[in-house]
């Protein structure tokens, strides 16, 4: 299958390439769109479909660095378990960082070529968002509580990126990069109780956990979380321009240097 070619029509081998179309999509209320949502932000790399509020099909692999290998399958294999067909799609959706510069690199340059081949809309989400939308999910499956929610990526050592939204997803903070210890969020939790999620929670949990405030939700990365405030960016025609939005990356990527043994 491939995600950017009609399948030949019987009696001729040769694949019409899809041309991108200026129609803007319907969209709005009254329609159900189907989504594909991609997440390569952290070492996950995840594909879901959705139609509605729905999600129809779902790929992804953890604990890998193959994003540039496994991506267009993950994507194919979604559109297959959906019953669909990249020409059935109204949007695609992406996580923007902060996060891996190479993981988010490879995830927008697929998001940017799906929706300019199908001429359709992009929405771009925070990472972040997508990390605290699966922690509350989670959350009230058990509890009627509603905590703030501080969703982290590792970058390393003990610093993290983060940002704060309260229990209806408004945010609260700006996106930062911040060392963690035992002061850091110590004022907030003396005055309300707070969800930790997202992959850079685990190194962080014995520091923040001697707080009754401190709640901790294991939330994979995951591309399903994306489908909530991509379908609200759908709803409200917040669309990205597809030849010239970029990766989030916060902190500019520097290449390491090479080292020569012997060499000083």
């Amino acid at each position: 299958m491939n995600i950017f070619h009609e399948q030949p029509r019987r009696g001729n081998t040769r694949e019409a390439q899809l041309t991108p179309h200026k129609a803007k999509p319907q969209c709005g209320a009254l329609m159900t769109p189907v989504i594909l949502h991609i997440e390569t932000a952290t070492d996950v790399c995840s594909v879901a479909l959705s139609r509605g509020e729905e999600i129809i099909g779902l790929k992804e692999e953890a604990g890998g660095n193959n994003h540039a290998k496994n991506l267009l399958p993950f994507v194919e294999e979604a559109l297959k378990q959906g019953g669909c067909t990249v020409k059935d799609l109204n949007g695609v959706s992406v996580s923007i960082g902060p996060g891996s510069y190479t993981g988010l690199r490879i995830g927008v340059s697929t998001a940017k070529g799906i929706a300019y081949t199908a001429g359709i809309p992009v929405m771009a989400i925070s990472t972040l968002e997508g990390i605290a939308q699966g922690a509350r999910a989670l959350w009230q499956e058990t509890s009627s509580e509603q905590p703030q929610i501080i969703p982290m990526i590792d970058a390393r050592r003990m610093e993290v990126f983060t940002t704060r939204y309260d229990f209806a997803m408004n945010p609260l903070e700006e996106v930062t990069s911040k060392i963690v210890d035992e002061s850091t969020f110590l004022e907030l939790l003396a005055k309300q109780p707070v969800i930790f999620c997202g992959n850079g929670m685990p190194k962080c949990r014995e520091l923040l956990s001697a707080s009754p405030n401190a709640h901790f939700v294991d939330t994979p990365v995951s591309a399903k979380n994306l489908l909530l405030p991509a379908l609200q960016k759908w709803q409200n025609h917040d669309f990205e321009d597809v030849a010239y939005f970029e990766p989030f990356y916060l902190k500019e990527y520097v290449a390491a240097k090479p080292v020569v043994k012997g060499l000083h």
